[in-house]
């Protein structure tokens, strides 16, 4: 008994339908690599499925832009005349978009003749140029201001930064000033000298250090003194020591 004949329709079941694709592809594509080989034949082979996926074939004696110019070659079909002729006219368009614009630049620089230009012409490259003066002028003026405000950031910092050094150095004057006053058991008949000494040394002091003095280049010598003229004879004397700078 024959087959039956079957219906030629759309299959509505999605899978039965997906199933039936695959098995019929298969057979296309096996068709057409017998034809290439048995026939020596050029084919090519282009299918989409329901979804979107494509699947080709070409003989491997060609490709596939060889088979379409080819074909144009023979049935004499343009394939991309209407695609070539609006790249074409978009082409002329950007040609002349920037003849007109090389030939406003060679104006704004004096580069080309003036003469054919017509008084508004003249008016408008004139407006053009004083608003481009005043765009590059503007950012002259910000890029100015922007480093004059930098400039004296850096240099109130540098103030502080004195400040704080010249504020650490009186400090310090300060401290050895006190403790400048610290000596081993004065005598007491000693006491106004020892006063005196103190108060013109702590001036020297001073002196040195407002006046920049070198500390390096100075000599202070020590010297301990009896406070009684025979310390043989007074018990219980006691020593000061005296500071010398030469």
């Amino acid at each position: 008994m024959g087959r039956g004949k079957i219906e030629i329709k759309r299959i509505e079941n999605p899978t039965n339908r997906q199933v039936t694709y695959s098995k019929r592809r298969s057979g296309i594509f096996k068709k057409a690599k017998e034809l290439t080989i048995l026939c020596d034949a050029q084919v090519c082979l282009i299918m989409f499925s329901n979804t979107g996926k494509v699947c080709e074939y070409v003989s491997p004696s060609t490709t596939m832009k060889e088979f379409f110019d080819r074909f144009r070659r023979i049935t004499n079909i343009d394939l991309w005349a209407s695609q070539y002729e609006t790249l074409q006219e978009e082409l002329k368009t950007q040609k002349e978009i920037n003849n007109k614009l090389k030939k406003e630049i060679r104006q704004r620089t004096g580069q080309d003749d003036l003469s054919e230009l017509s008084l508004d012409e003249m008016r408008i490259l004139e407006k053009n140029l004083i608003d481009s003066a005043d765009i590059v002028r503007n950012r002259k003026n910000h890029v100015l201001n922007s480093h004059t405000e930098t400039s004296k950031k850096r240099n109130k910092a540098q103030e502080e930064t004195y400040k704080n050094l010249v504020r650490a150095l009186h400090s310090q004057a300060d401290r050895e000033e006190q403790e400048f006053h610290f000596y081993a058991i004065p005598a007491d008949t000693e006491g106004d000298h020892h006063r005196d000494y103190l108060s013109s040394s702590s001036s020297m002091r001073r002196l040195s250090i407002s006046g920049g003095g070198d500390c390096e280049n100075s000599q202070i010598t020590f010297q301990l003194q009896p406070s009684q003229p025979n310390l043989h004879h007074a018990a219980g004397g006691g020593y000061f020591y005296s500071q010398h700078y030469a």
